[in-house]
């Protein structure tokens, strides 16, 4: 996966988000459920989330510096691990999988990127306030709130109140109301099924996911 560069320009970011995750979802259900999901292959597709962030401005820097962090660490990791399993089977072997900049670590902070983005978009998709401070509070507070510290925590939501409106947004992401909804949708009903199947790596060995 190139890295991507901070001045790069995707002309439709949503566009490139919800077709990368289809095209994972669907090969996940031709290949057994994704049993094998190539980590440079998600890797560059999770990529293209760290956009959305970025639009977000200073309230979810924190959570794009992590993002994208954690995702170089995967990317460097799939140099001796092909595949999404194998991060947890290394971790498990030596006993790393909770230690900071583990890659089971790394891998469960990239999965909590791409919810807290579908939490977003659902956020998004029930309500035409043009404040989106509602929507990224609620957001923010169901995904990764949860496992912040308080300072974070603290930063986040002062944060809120610098948040693009509506409108902005979506001029940012070059897209309508209409286009939006749709793309927004389709990236909702792609990550789900991927999303579970990162947190049943953990769960089928009896790793618990409040962490």
């Amino acid at each position: 996966m190139p890295e991507m560069d901070e001045g790069e320009v995707i002309d439709q970011p949503l566009t490139a988000i919800a077709e990368a995750f289809e095209e994972l979802s669907k090969w996940m259900k031709e290949n057994n459920d994704g049993k094998h999901i190539r980590l440079d292959t998600f890797c560059e597709a999770a990529s293209l989330v760290s956009v959305l962030f970025r639009c977000l401005g200073l309230a979810f820097k924190f959570a794009e510096l992590e993002y994208v962090a954690k995702l170089e660490g995967l990317l460097e990791a799939s140099k001796t691990c092909p595949t999404l399993k194998d991060i947890l089977e290394v971790d498990v072997a030596s006993d790393t999988v909770k230690q900071s900049g583990s890659y089971s670590r790394n891998l469960r902070r990239v999965r909590q990127g791409l919810d807290l983005v579908r939490a977003i978009f659902e956020q998004l998709l029930s309500t035409e306030d043009s404040s989106l401070k509602e929507v990224a509070s609620t957001a923010y507070g169901q995904v990764c709130a949860p496992f912040h510290t308080w300072a974070v925590r603290t930063a986040v939501y002062a944060g809120m109140y610098t948040l693009p409106t509506r409108e902005q947004l979506l001029m940012k992401l070059n897209e309508t109301e209409q286009s939006a909804e749709k793309k927004m949708k389709r990236y909702i009903a792609a990550s789900h099924p991927i999303i579970e199947y990162i947190d049943s790596l953990y769960l089928s060995r009896n790793i618990t996911l409040d962490w």
